[in-house]
């Protein structure tokens, strides 16, 4: 995705006071990590467990009780920045820790919705964060609070005040560096616990990284490069190669090669190891990069404990549409033909959903979950896409004015068959839930030069839809049989991510901002209840004073309407704004 075209005004620091009794973060220990996906009275991950499942154990809110949701109380993130809210809240003792656009971090009293403090990092003039000024949550452990910022540094703040107890520089924002994933917390042997972090910025010729520091100082443990040729740390000193120096680069085009690690990364207790996704090589011209360029558009598995890459899977090599596989990586148990297999799945920008064994990489199986894909024509047994290249993007040097090369029609966009908002897999069905979109792009390449701080792209695009009465699709995907078993139509592209329940159900918001909940078997909306802005974010459920609720932040905002091209001007009355959410069962109506 590209760059926001604009100087975006430096944000301001400010402290809340923690009002009189105020329930407060006891410290979340490494066993209530572990444990998140199954303890209902908190949510300390990004995904509802560290494997991401974004599934709840809790049964009140089902399909007989779910159509007495109501709110329980509303609250506004202020000011003027009202910008995309696509953070995911996480709950500990009473108190909710939410993210906001431009940096912001609030504690809110879970049961009154009273804001407990708030934190504005002080953002310099001249971030270049490429698709709106988002973060996408934050991470607990101990008394601290943790989140990343636009201008690519980490914070430490006390979960009881917000009072910052140390902050790192991730890199330098005058480069392109940015941040906007959720922090991921890994308890490891020889470290002790974690913060793992990846990097942002892949439009700027930035090189992707996965790292870790000290919770408690900040310090770095290890870091490990996206791609190729370069080298990892453990403890201060240089350990082994990412690959093989220009096994599948040419030149020193690596050292701008982008493979940024954006969307954050999920751990799996059973394996020990840590998978994330890298985005795009750049530049998007591919002509200018010859080879498969590894590891950008793959999904990498890293050791936590020293930052060694384990293994690499590239969905899209020599990517030459933008599609990023940063897309999550959820590892799950897959009963197949009577055995049971250590898996892993992922849906890709690129419009294939893949299973993969997860202990070794090794490819299992793919489908299309998008319709009409055009750049590939089907995945080999091996799981590299067969291409069809008269739908890459032409040479701009072959062609008669050297500035433009031949323009194709490549589906999906590259905004991708699924972008940044989360699916969440049922422990419940077995089925995933995936919120797609169904379109396409005219795209051509363009010659470029790398420029520090500058757009890396040398291509040029317009999205469009490719179905009269939609582009949203959410799917429910059997794993197993690789089809899709039932979809829900959307008129706008879905940006929310998904949450599913042992009460049988699957809930997500739209653009036109509806939070919804569907029947997790047949896709049957069952509720809805319209919140007055966009929703891009994920919902949450956890257990509150013996009520199950369910939360999510709304603002309509991200990449969409910055870079939809003739999609964005079909929905460009939607209002924005900035407040999260509470739903509760109306009194009297849990059990009937």
């Amino acid at each position: 995705m590209g760059m926001m075209k604009r100087t975006l005004l430096a944000g301001v620091s400010v402290l809340g006071m923690a009002f009189a009794g105020a329930a407060m973060a006891a410290g979340v220990t490494d066993a209530d990590l572990l444990a998140d996906g199954v303890n209902a009275k908190q949510v300390v991950t990004n995904g509802l467990g560290l494997a991401a499942h974004r599934y709840s154990p809790l049964t009140q809110i089902n399909t007989s009780t779910v159509k007495n949701l109501v709110p329980a109380w509303s609250f506004s993130f202020g000011g003027e920045k009202q910008r995309g809210q696509q953070g995911q809240a996480v709950v500990h003792d009473g108190v909710i820790y939410i993210t906001g656009s431009y940096s912001r971090l609030f504690a809110i009293d879970a049961k009154t919705g009273e804001k407990i403090w708030e934190y504005d990092a002080r953002l310099p003039e001249g971030i270049m964060p490429c698709c709106d000024v988002v973060n996408r949550g934050a991470a607990l452990f101990g008394d601290k609070v943790y989140f990343t910022t636009l201008d690519a540094q980490i914070y430490a703040l006390e979960a009881k005040t917000g009072k910052v107890v140390w902050h790192k520089a991730i890199d330098d924002f005058k480069a392109g560096y940015s941040n906007t994933a959720a922090p991921l917390i890994v308890p490891t042997k020889a470290n002790g616990t974690l913060i793992v972090t990846g990097v942002s910025g892949g439009e700027f010729g930035v090189v992707g990284r996965v790292e870790a520091r000290n919770v408690d100082t900040g310090e770095l443990v290890w870091s490990r490069p996206t791609l190729e040729g370069l080298t990892g740390t453990y403890q201060g000193k240089e350990t082994t190669m990412t690959g093989k120096a220009n096994e599948t680069w040419s030149g020193d085009m690596y050292k701008t090669g982008g493979g940024a690690t954006w969307l954050g990364g999920t751990y799996d207790p059973d394996t020990k190891m840590v998978f994330f996704g890298t985005g795009n090589p750049a530049p998007w011209n591919s002509w200018l990069r010859p080879g498969d360029n590894k590891w950008t558009s793959s999904r990498l598995a890293i050791n936590p404990e020293n930052g060694e890459l384990v293994w690499g899977f590239q969905t899209t090599p020599h990517d030459g549409w933008d599609y990023d596989g940063v897309n999550e990586f959820i590892p799950f148990e897959m009963t197949k033909d009577g055995k049971t297999v250590k898996a892993g799945a992922t849906a890709d920008r690129n419009g294939f959903f893949y299973v993969l064994d997860r202990t070794n990489g090794k490819f299992i199986s793919a489908m299309p979950f998008v319709s009409k894909i055009t750049w590939a024509k089907g995945i080999d047994a091996s799981g590299r896409p067969i291409y069809d290249e008269a739908m890459r993007p032409g040479d701009p040097t072959k062609s008669e004015d050297g500035k433009k090369g031949k323009e194709v029609f490549a589906v999906p966009s590259f905004l991708g068959g699924k972008n940044q908002m989360p699916m969440a897999y049922s422990d419940q069905s077995k089925l995933f839930y995936v919120p797609s979109n169904e379109w396409g792009m005219d795209i051509h390449n363009e010659p470029v030069v790398y420029k520090k701080g500058a757009a890396y792209l040398g291509a040029g695009f317009n999205i469009k839809p490719i179905f009269d009465d939609h582009i949203g699709s959410l799917k429910a995907i059997d794993p197993v049989a690789q089809k899709v078993v039932w979809e829900y139509k959307n008129k706008a592209p879905l940006w929310a991510g998904v949450l599913t329940t042992a009460g049988g159900l699957v809930f997500t918001g739209n653009p036109e901002g509806y939070l919804l909940a569907f029947d997790a078997k047949n896709g049957e909306v069952l509720w809805k209840f319209n919140v007055g802005t966009g929703i891009v974010a994920p919902p949450i459920s956890w257990e509150q004073d013996g009520e199950q609720l369910v939360g999510v932040a709304a603002g309509w905002g991200g990449a969409v309407p910055l870079w939809g091209g003739e999609v964005a001007k079909t929905f460009k009355g939607i209002n924005q704004g900035g407040s999260y959410w509470v739903f509760k069962l109306a009194p009297k109506s849990a059990t009937k």
